[in-house]
């Protein structure tokens, strides 16, 4: 794991977007297509305004989220919603967007179905993700029900989240995140740094974030 400072915010999320163009396009040059799996919330939303206008052959490349909620593509909550606004747009409209969430199913039902549907898109090309301060990345959160099984080398590509108090959700698997072939972590402020160094002396259970260090590049501003 390597850790780069950036003055500020912005200039992260402009370096960041440039570092990301250029594992693209070097990724498409030996590959017809490459997959890219980005972070829903609000940290990623500037680094998509610059990424999206970036001139690269978009159409090759299939986006796929971390995790996603389980409510409708047009719910305010939806991370799809997020990448529909802040991603494809400008020349990353050519993008193919792989989404999670099937109308009339649950996470449970659909996860083997969008499991077996990636299957010829892995290993992960390029993963973007961010981090709470509880350490947990994608929707693999400390305490989630039946969190060793999404964590075990076994694991499904995906797999279906229930979290006290929050909505379901669906969500890539520790080894499908681990297993990408190029690792990009987003975060902000001294507690989430902090929070990621503690998390080097902690098992994946209690750290999450864990699954996806080795290898992992980590973008951080105040």
């Amino acid at each position: 794991m390597k850790i780069l400072d950036y003055a500020d915010r912005e200039m992260l999320a402009m370096g960041l977007a440039d570092v990301l163009v250029s594992a693209l396009k070097n990724a498409l040059l030996t590959h017809d297509a490459v997959s890219f799996v980005v972070p829903g919330g609000t940290t990623p939303g500037p680094i998509f305004d610059s990424l999206c206008a970036a001139d690269l052959d978009w159409a090759r490349v299939h986006v796929m989220l971390s995790d996603e909620r389980w409510v409708p593509s047009d719910h305010e909550r939806s991370n799809a919603k997020l990448l529909r606004e802040r991603l494809f747009v400008n020349r990353a409209a050519d993008a193919q967007f792989v989404p999670f969430h099937m109308d009339g199913q649950t996470p449970d039902t659909a996860a083997p179905m969008v499991s077996e549907q990636l299957a010829d898109k892995m290993p992960i090309s390029l993963l973007l993700l961010g981090m709470g301060a509880d350490m947990h990345t994608a929707s693999l959160f400390p305490g989630a029900v039946g969190l060793a099984a999404m964590l075990a080398d076994n694991a499904p590509l995906v797999v279906p989240v229930s979290v006290e108090g929050q909505e379901p959700r669906i969500s890539f698997s520790g080894p499908a995140l681990g297993g990408a072939m190029a690792k990009h972590l987003v975060i902000y402020g001294d507690e989430k740094r902090q929070a990621l160094e503690n998390a080097r002396n902690l098992d994946a259970e209690q750290a999450p974030i864990r699954a996806v260090l080795d290898g992992l590049t980590v973008h951080w501003a105040e």
